[in-house]
């Protein structure tokens, strides 16, 4: 396996308010602007959005991959990335980013070892351990029909 892999955006300015993007891995591009508290349009995606999917996503691409090595069995996977933003005295922040994974398992499932899966993936993860700002983890388990939440925030 290769030790290094390249991955390459191209964005441009399209009109007065919005932008496109697009990867080489893809073949749809990606319509964004501003927030619209800064000037925006609504309904197109944000910097600050594909910030929050970009750690939604690899979250859960990281845990299948952990998953399926460990040959543990799911039936679904729901991450919510929340972000907040403040001003700073050189602009404005992201403050802190909340990861909220919901997975459901059935009974058979240890429920400790879909929690210790759940901590993994979030430390593995390659965005998150890309970015600089305060992550708090805040898991919940659904085992069968009942829902397992874990009060205490990892770090």
């Amino acid at each position: 396996m290769e030790t290094a892999h390249r991955y390459r955006v191209i964005a441009w300015w399209s009109s007065a308010k919005t932008g496109l993007a697009k990867s080489d891995s893809a073949p749809t591009a990606i319509h964004f602007t501003a927030p619209p508290e800064f000037g925006g349009m609504e309904g197109r995606w944000t910097p600050e959005d594909l910030l929050l999917c970009a750690v939604a996503s690899c979250y859960t691409t990281t845990f299948r991959a952990l998953a399926d090595y460990s040959n543990m069995e799911y039936s679904d996977l729901a991450v919510e990335v929340d972000g907040t933003v403040r001003k700073a005295d050189s602009g404005y922040d992201f403050q802190e980013i909340v990861i909220r994974p919901t997975l459901s398992i059935s009974g058979q499932e240890e429920p400790s070892r879909a929690l210790r899966l759940l901590q993994k993936a979030k430390t593995i993860c390659l965005v998150s351990r890309s970015i600089s700002v305060e992550q708090k983890f805040e898991p919940q388990l659904n085992v069968g029909e009942s829902r397992v939440e874990f009060d205490h925030v990892c770090p």
